[in-house]
């Protein structure tokens, strides 16, 4: 795979992949987005909200604003990270954008490349294509999405898919293979052109070993599959072998996080996402519950055992708090980069979070670019 080093993708790092631990944090701190849809809220008011996000996180050192693909949960309104990724580029100047992630198994290569292309070129330089194989959904709604016939098909074909998207990317089809004259656009064959770097996103050891193999960055979804980290990054390790994009393995955990002024608010707000993601295991999904309706629901047992299960994975409590957990499991992990999600029912208190958690670090405070 070729990388077209331009200068644009170079300014959130060497390579446009590596970040710089700002302040007193030990890595590169990002965002990961689920616009998530609080009850009595609307998906208007959870983009408005990405959009505030977005432009704190420039303006405080993040180094990357992540959003990323589900279906079919009322929740979520991130069901089509192309278009949030575009909107959010014409509010924001510098921060790194890009897909925490597309699921390639629900779209044909041609049409991701051509999506990624266009964002390339609203915002160069500044675009990250984050790629997974799952469905981001239920197995009714992926049926929906790739057709009822094509669900172990498109699963088992991601790593042809993978190697038609980065061709689509390069414009570099072999003559003689059917698409030699199909063109992404925008795309080099307009002539000279960046084009987004591509993550593997994974939460088991598939997309590590690719991503290893490949020599590709990845990201592993530390915040809904804790125990499998080690052994992921492990095997990423171990597997990776040095490409013309990164000469040593670069990977990011995404880990659910929140910070609040107090330890009980925090509690309070961590617990609707955690209400949340029972009422979606148990086939329920909904809109994310609001804390008081968190703290009256009549948990049983076997529920609240889930619940404090979920918590436990959860680095959330005062600004004091949250840095020391962040600082101990980016030690225990190696892991190059944290991408925080908070997943709570109010945008004030996300937003609240990501400021919180930027001032326990020391992190750069600059006015916000108008637009």
């Amino acid at each position: 795979m070729s990388d077209t080093g331009d200068t644009g993708r170079r300014e959130g790092g060497r390579d446009g992949i590596r970040g710089a631990a700002l302040g007193r944090a030990p890595v590169p701190l990002s965002v990961l987005d689920l616009v998530t849809v609080g009850a009595g809220s609307t998906a208007h008011a959870a983009l408005r909200t990405s959009v505030e996000i977005a432009r704190l996180a420039e303006s405080r050192g993040y180094h990357r604003h992540w959003v990323a693909e589900h279906h079919s949960m009322p929740g979520v309104a991130s069901s089509s990270p192309a278009v949030i990724l575009a909107h959010l580029a014409a509010h924001t100047s510098r921060i790194r954008l890009g897909s925490g992630g597309v699921m390639l198994p629900n779209h044909a290569p041609l049409a991701v490349a051509e999506q990624f292309g266009t964002l390339e070129a609203l915002a160069p330089g500044r675009i990250d294509l984050g790629l997974g194989r799952a469905p981001g959904t239920d197995p009714r709604t992926a049926a929906a999405l790739r057709g009822a016939g094509r669900l172990d098909e498109a699963a088992d074909e991601f790593p042809r898919s993978l190697s038609e998207l980065i061709r689509f990317l390069d414009d570099d089809f072999p003559d003689g293979h059917p698409y030699a004259r199909v063109h992404a656009v925008p795309g080099p064959v307009q002539g000279p052109a960046g084009r987004p770097p591509i993550w593997l996103l994974g939460s088991s050891g598939f997309s590590a070993r690719l991503a290893g193999g490949l020599g590709l960055p990845f990201a592993y979804a530390h915040h809904f599959s804790a125990a499998g980290t080690l052994p992921a990054l492990d095997l990423y390790r171990q597997s990776f072998r040095p490409s013309a994009v990164l000469d040593a393995p670069y990977a990011v955990i995404g880990v659910a996080a929140l910070a609040a002024d107090t330890a009980a608010e925090a509690r309070a707000e961590v617990l609707t996402g955690a209400l949340s993601m029972l009422r979606l295991r148990s086939g329920r999904p909904g809109l994310i519950p609001t804390p008081d309706e968190a703290a009256a629901y009549p948990y049983s047992p076997l529920e609240r055992e889930f619940i404090e299960g979920r918590l436990v994975d959860i680095v959330h409590g005062t600004p004091d708090e949250v840095r020391d957990g962040l600082d101990d499991l980016a030690k225990r992990t190696g892991a190059d980069e944290l991408m925080l999600t908070a997943n709570a029912h109010g945008g004030e208190a996300r937003l609240r979070s990501y400021e919180l958690i930027a001032d326990a670090y020391g992190l750069p405070v600059e006015a916000p670019v108008a637009g």
